[in-house]
């Protein structure tokens, strides 16, 4: 936690409301994100309840499975999750535009630019939380390897026709959520944590109804006793007034209201089982009908303040403005989803159950580029967060007081002036120190040449002057500029270069199974 944060969550204490961490939006949202609150059932892992998801606040589409231990009910939810979800995918993976990425010269080995083709936009999604982003990514992992009645004629389960392709999407989506700065599937909590700090921990900000009391108290209610009603507050039947969804549900739910629901439920379902006539049957329908019902108003009543409480969070997102870098990672999420939506349509297995050795070593160093790429953008975009480094002795900003022209010692010189500073901070400087700043949204170095006894910096700058000898207009800083420097890159270069997964050593496991699911050979060596 930076002194930032430290600092606004004791002002935040001692106001009694959030304090704001960040001047802009530091996340893309789209114009209708597609917004999931799923709920799941007590001591079963994974185990749907219900849903609430849609694109408009007002129109939410609600799923429940009144009883989930029926493997039949929750086959046929996530058949019809997947009648919601895959249609709104599918529309962005239609709409493309013509673009350029970078990829290896298989004869040169170099990288060149090749056409391609990006969608124009990426569906978002948003779930209330951290736990509801990870319930998603096993949703995933229990779906993508199922088999429909197509592929395998003797399953006495089938998965529904779209069920394995959903998981496939779902399992995409949680893996892109662990990239630092993406915005494909955010947490509304995590979303509004980045952006403001609360005088509760930081596991009591995973409580969307708590975080929501502390930002945008009612009636002017000090945020502590606004969070703790949110999270404890409890009408004349023992029923939670603000539900968790989170997306586990509250016992006092579970043990006073749900479980007769369904026990009714069941006893129905085996009646009309039993029914010996059609007269009765029909009567035992209704009775069933009457029973599902009820169980789908006690989970609608559950998801529905959360519901309002995520399309809250956003209008107060959406007040921020958003930062200049932002729509440069929301680039690399479309990317992302190309990427996917290709390897779908040619047909391509599901993800692995487990990475292998050079998989994994990929995405842990491109998580590491992306999160120091995501601090560098954040700092540019946002003095606030700036501050934060300027006090740890990350950064530092002053005035420039003169600036006197020189070159280097070559054979064709190049523009090497020293420029002057006053600064009140106090970095963490060595002679030849690289600082950075921005210049037209790239990059500018420069190296510490020295300090004077008054604590004057002279700062000798190294590039994007141009090729002559003269520096180019606007290149060099100049009297009177207040800028800002980093001791960090702005831009981070990629880690070492990884074998090809087919060339992984024995060391870290081999070269990877064509089928995840296969136990290793046995050898003539193996010992039984």
């Amino acid at each position: 936690m930076s002194l930032i944060s430290t600092l606004a969550r004791l002002e935040a204490v001692e106001s009694g409301r959030a304090q704001p961490t960040a001047t802009v939006r530091h996340r893309h949202l789209s114009d209708r994100p597609l917004v999931f609150v799923p709920l799941t059932t007590a001591g079963e892992a994974g185990a749907p309840l219900g849903a609430l998801v849609g694109t408009d606040p007002g129109e939410p589409v609600l799923l429940v499975v009144a009883q989930p231990r029926d493997r039949d009910l929750r086959a046929q939810f996530l058949a019809e999750l997947a009648e919601v979800f895959l249609p709104h995918l599918e529309r962005y993976a239609e709409r493309v535009e013509p673009a350029e990425r970078s990829e290896t010269d298989p004869e040169s080995g170099k990288r060149v630019k090749v056409e391609a083709e990006l969608c124009a936009d990426a569906p978002q999604v948003i779930v209330p939380s951290r736990a509801g982003v990870e319930y998603l990514r096993l949703l995933g992992r229990s779906m993508r390897f199922r088999r429909t009645a197509d592929e395998d004629p003797e399953n006495p389960y089938p998965a529904p026709p779209r069920v394995p392709l959903l998981g496939r999407w779902f399992t995409h989506y949680g893996e892109r959520a662990r990239v630092p700065g993406s915005s494909l599937l955010a947490a509304a909590t995590d979303l509004l944590n980045r952006h403001w700090a609360t005088g509760q921990s930081s596991l009591e900000d995973q409580h969307l109804g708590a975080l929501l009391a502390w930002i945008d108290p009612a009636g002017g209610v000090p945020g502590a006793e606004a969070a703790l009603r949110a999270g404890t507050a409890r009408d004349e039947e023992g029923q939670l007034l603000c539900p968790p969804a989170g997306p586990a549900t509250d016992p006092a739910f579970d043990n006073r209201l749900l479980a007769p629901a369904m026990e009714r439920f069941d006893r129905a379902r085996r009646m009309l089982q039993a029914a010996e006539d059609g007269a009765s049957a029909d009567d035992l329908l209704g009775e069933l009908h009457r029973a599902e019902r009820e169980v789908r108003r006690l989970v609608a009543g559950q998801l529905l303040p959360t519901w309002r409480a995520v399309w809250r969070a956003l209008e107060l997102l959406r007040a921020l403005p958003e930062g200049s870098r932002v729509a440069d990672r929301w680039t690399r999420d479309r990317w992302s989803f190309t990427t996917h939506r290709d390897r779908v349509r040619a047909g391509e297995p599901p993800q692995p159950r487990h990475d292998d050795a050079v998989t994994a070593a990929r995405k842990l160093a491109a998580r590491e580029t992306a999160q120091a790429r995501l601090d560098a953008q954040e700092a540019l975009d946002d003095p606030l967060v700036m501050a934060g480094f300027r006090l740890s002795g990350e950064a530092f900003a002053g005035e420039v007081l003169d600036v006197e022209m020189a070159w280097s010692e070559s054979k064709r010189p190049s523009p090497r002036p020293l420029v002057r500073l006053r600064t009140d901070d106090r970095p963490h400087l060595e002679e030849r120190t690289r600082a950075y700043r921005s210049l037209d949204g790239r990059p500018q170095t420069a190296e510490v040449a020295g300090v004077e006894e008054d604590g004057t910096l002279v700062l000798r700058v190294l590039d994007r002057m141009g090729r002559g000898r003269e520096p180019a207009a606007g290149s060099v800083p100049e009297k009177g500029d207040r800028i800002s420097w980093t001791l960090f890159a702005h831009d981070q270069r990629g880690g070492p270069k990884l074998p090809d997964p087919e060339e992984t050593p024995w060391t870290h496991g081999g070269p990877p199974r064509t089928d995840a699911e296969s136990p290793d050979a046995v050898t003539p060596e193996d010992l039984l």
